[in-house]
């Protein structure tokens, strides 16, 4: 059987990133995407916005902590996962999230060259999830 996962998004980060390291040390940064799409209602354009959760590892990870912040245009090139796990409530939680490979950080307006501070694909096996500090 032959299966692709691959995703590449362009969005808008929501909030700050949120970073954390694993017991081993490994950086974890968690960003919230938001990409929009343009529809046509009627007569009428509309903004379609689809909210993306982002996990980074790694020097990425560090980098995304460090050079990001809320409202920055990122194009995010990773592959989807469907994560559960249980709530503090007793309750089964799940959703799906992008597992970011690589983050290119786009120019703040104006034109130019996309900024470049990602470091070379990782291939970092994501920590078990009990080992994820959020």
């Amino acid at each position: 059987m032959v299966s692709l996962n691959k995703v590449y998004l362009l969005g808008n980060l929501t909030r700050d990133p949120e970073q954390r390291y694993t017991p081993s040390g490994l950086a974890v940064t968690r960003l919230g995407l938001a990409v929009n799409t343009r529809i046509k209602q009627g007569d009428e354009w509309k903004d379609d916005v689809c909210f993306v959760d982002v996990v980074v590892f790694g020097k990425q990870a560090e980098s995304c902590g460090e050079y990001l912040s809320k409202g920055r245009l990122v194009l995010v090139e990773g592959r989807l996962q469907w994560r559960s796990w249980e709530g503090e409530d007793g309750q089964r939680r799940s959703k799906h999230e992008v597992i970011a490979d690589r983050v290119q950080f786009m120019p703040r307006g104006g034109r130019g060259e996309p900024e470049s501070f990602d470091t070379p694909l990782e291939q970092i096996p994501p920590p078990e999830e009990e080992d994820i500090p959020f």
